[in-house]
């Protein structure tokens, strides 16, 4: 039986290779901060279903001997590094935590991997904001990184460490350029699902309004369970590569709003609010990936349509709410 340990595996795409790996017949450990794991956690609902059948354990990422003496108890053969800070407030405060956590996690986690368990395979989520401003679209792997956030910059500097553990310390280490992907598990602080929570409250009479800011932004969305299959792909591949993890398709935030409204027969433009203060520019070069590389190498291809995966997203908040007012 092939062990493996996630970490950020309450989070959306945690949860979700938590059961891909488990329905594949892995012991499945996770590494959780102190507190998370278990009822008292918001995070908790998403492993509910499967926690019994978990190994979790507390551990702080930034400390090397937490990591190291788990590495060691576990001798994991598959560990895949999910757990990222993502929200910056603007503050230097929240930049520098940011970067400092993102960087010094993945740099640890490779120091007790190297010591204690070399031969274990090694996955780190990037992000296409590594891409950032983008000379051109759509991005592969060869497209020059140019992030224009901090986040980005924290995910460029991970993927330096994983190049370098691959390429002079020879570990199986690979990064997957994971381009936005979105599920019924996915926190309502990101845009999709509070459209989707929203526009269902509107529905059942429970808000009365949507706020917003640019909704003409395009995004690459996929669906977080293809995502996670193709993070599994990478580790049991015959060769160590990096690969963008992306559906080559681009929608606006406009076209999420009227495909989640229209599931729920209304008109998004009767509830829309349109606020400054949530406004981003649109970008120049719209982010979108170029996913052939893992499509002809590692025979991977997205099974859900966006359409799919934003009923699905509406139907479950309407559900989740609908208990709620019983």
């Amino acid at each position: 039986m092939k062990r493996a340990l996630i970490t950020g595996i309450t989070g959306q795409d945690g949860s979700y290779l938590a059961e891909y790996l488990l329905d594949r017949d892995y012991e499945v450990h996770g590494l959780t901060r102190p507190g998370a794991g278990d009822a008292s956690d918001p995070s908790f609902w998403r492993i509910q279903k499967v926690r019994d059948r978990l190994h979790l354990h507390t551990g702080n990422l930034k400390e090397t001997r937490d990591l190291e003496d788990l590495i060691q108890s576990i001798q994991p053969d598959e560990s895949y590094h999910l757990a990222a800070q993502t929200f910056v407030l603007n503050l230097p405060e929240d930049e520098s935590a940011i970067l400092k956590f993102n960087t010094q996690s993945t740099h640890h986690l490779l120091l007790a991997l190297k010591a204690h368990a070399p031969d274990c395979r090694f996955f780190f989520a990037g992000s296409s904001e590594m891409f950032g401003h983008a000379p051109d679209a759509p991005q592969n792997e060869n497209t020059p990184f140019n992030p224009r956030s901090i986040y980005g910059v924290s995910k460029v500097i991970g993927h330096d460490l994983i190049r370098y553990y691959r390429q002079h310390q020879g570990l199986f280490a690979c990064t997957g350029i994971l381009y936005n992907h979105e599920s019924p598990r996915r926190s309502t602080r990101f845009v999709t699902r509070k459209i989707t929570s929203t526009a269902v409250k509107i529905k059942l009479g429970m808000a009365s309004e949507l706020r917003l800011g640019n909704i003409e932004s395009e995004r690459d969305w996929g669906y977080a369970k293809d995502t996670v299959a193709a993070m599994h792909a990478m580790l049991t591949s015959e060769s160590v590569d990096d690969y963008v993890i992306a559906t080559g398709q681009t929608h606006t935030i406009q076209d999420f709003l009227e495909r989640t409204f229209g599931e729920l027969d209304l008109n998004y433009e009767e509830y829309l609010v349109i606020d400054p203060e949530l406004y981003r520019p649109r970008e120049e070069v719209p982010l979108v990936g170029d996913s052939n590389k893992i499509k002809s190498q590692l025979n991977w291809e997205p099974k859900v349509s966006f359409e799919e995966m934003v009923r699905e997203m509406v139907q479950s908040d309407l559900e989740y709410f609908q208990r709620m007012l019983q």
